[in-house]
């Protein structure tokens, strides 16, 4: 039985919806659909998996009333759990699914409707065939600022699901050597993070090498190369449990690293310090962004850290405020996000760390406990 407070979640964004004026809320399976209620995403997959009404599936909220959920044939066959609070409304394959959605929404006669962020386009085109009138709003923002801060229950999954990560570094590093390729070592990855316990990979596995003579810029996050002496091998991946997510990054040699790629490597780690120390509740994301990125500037590097510090987590790997330069959100005690600096120039140097820390009053806290020494294998 699981030990979040659902329906405590569902009190609070029934009092965001109230605030904000909005009559009628829908959800489709998502992070924001689990947090409310708990009911489960299927593992994501490339593409789209379809099925008829797929567009319906998800559920309706009004402020102080439990969910009614619509749940297609197709998806109810295998991913409909054995209990959830609310009203269950089955459309069949051959139903009349925009009649039965249509019927829904004006038995509430709302003036404003709430679409989650990972709501169907033609999902809300017949929210609008039904109700012509009505006004749209974005739930996002109102969702992300429920989700932003960790209970204990969710620290501890993403605890969990972090420390897979780090028995999984531990355990394919002496597996990185010559001729061996980074294909083989993504599949070895991922292979662990599901029998240490991991649901599913939270993102693609990367597994890329960088350093002299190579000229790859780390858009191909895994290729079917052998390996060679002389390369950084940067790892970039996670796991999920209980529904959220980890990330994490390392870096590996092979063979004896030269003196630039020590004093490259050196400098990725005082700059994830630089931020740790930044990330305390009154400081903003781009503040973080800023102490971490000015280390590698100042070393000469900055042209080389060519993406954000990091970004929000929990039960999607991505999720907002992004430790961005373009992010003002004010931190608060108990969010979670990615430290991540990389130092990545073609032809010369990889390197890369990656945790996942909680803000405190004393900064950063992170979540995985995996060392942060350089390795040469």
């Amino acid at each position: 039985m699981s030990s979040l407070d659902h329906p405590g979640r569902r009190a609070a964004f029934s009092s965001a919806l109230r605030e904000h004026g909005i009559d009628l809320a829908f959800c489709p399976p998502s992070g924001d659909l689990e947090y409310l209620t708990g009911f489960p995403r299927k593992i994501a997959s490339f593409g789209n998996s379809e099925y008829a009404n797929q567009w319906i599936a998800g559920a309706f909220f009004r402020p102080d009333a439990e969910p009614v959920y619509l749940i297609p044939q197709g998806y109810a066959a295998f991913n409909l759990p054995a209990a959830i609070d609310g009203d269950v409304v089955s459309v069949a394959n051959a139903d009349d699914a925009t009649a039965i959605f249509a019927g829904l929404l004006r038995k509430h006669g709302p003036r404003t409707v709430g679409i989650a962020a990972r709501t169907f386009g033609a999902t809300a085109v017949r929210i609008l065939d039904a109700l012509p009138q009505v006004r749209l709003a974005d739930l996002d923002p109102l969702l992300n600022g429920l989700r932003r801060i960790k209970s204990a229950e969710e620290l501890a999954a993403m605890e969990r699901a972090s420390l897979i990560c780090d028995r999984v570094m531990a355990e394919i590093t002496p597996k990185v050597a010559v001729g061996v390729t980074e294909l083989e070592i993504a599949s070895e990855v991922d292979l662990l993070l599901r029998m240490h316990g991991g649901r599913t990979p939270s993102f693609d596995t990367g597994v890329f090498a960088m350093g002299p003579g190579d000229g790859r810029d780390a858009s191909t996050r895994v290729s079917g190369k052998a390996l060679v002496a002389g390369l950084g091998i940067s790892f970039d991946f996670g796991t999920v449990v209980d529904g959220y997510c980890s990330d994490f990054g390392r870096t590996v040699h092979i063979g004896e690293p030269s003196a630039e790629y020590r004093r490259a490597y050196e400098t990725v780690i005082a700059a994830q310090a630089a931020g740790i120390a930044m990330a305390v509740p009154g400081n903003t994301a781009a503040q973080v962004h800023h102490a971490t990125r000015q280390v590698i500037v100042n070393a000469g590097y900055g042209d080389w850290f060519r993406h954000r510090t990091g970004h929000c987590i929990g039960l999607d790997t991505h999720e907002r405020p992004f430790i961005s330069d373009e992010d003002h959100t004010v931190l608060r005690e108990g969010m979670t996000f990615t430290i991540e600096p990389s130092i990545f120039w073609p032809g010369r140097v990889g390197a890369r760390v990656e945790d996942v820390f909680v803000c405190t009053p004393g900064g950063g806290r992170s979540l995985n406990r995996y060392h942060r020494d350089l390795v040469a294998v």
